[in-house]
């Protein structure tokens, strides 16, 4: 289906690309956690909102 030459640069291009990901995650590390404070609290009471979501769907399933 592909030739080795296309599974190798595949392979190299996704490794290169989670290591060039990484490094600008780690470098912007300190900004983010300074300018996104509240994300986790947000993200926590969306999880919930959606948790309830489908606790009503199923209770009015049955």
């Amino acid at each position: 289906m592909f030739s080795t030459g296309q599974l190798i640069f595949a392979a190299v291009f996704a490794i290169s690309f989670a290591i060039i990901i990484g490094y600008s995650y780690k470098k912007d590390k300190n900004l983010h956690a300074k300018n996104y404070k509240g994300v986790k609290w947000i993200a926590f009471g969306f999880l919930i909102f959606i948790l309830f979501l489908f606790i009503i769907k199923n209770f009015l399933n049955n």
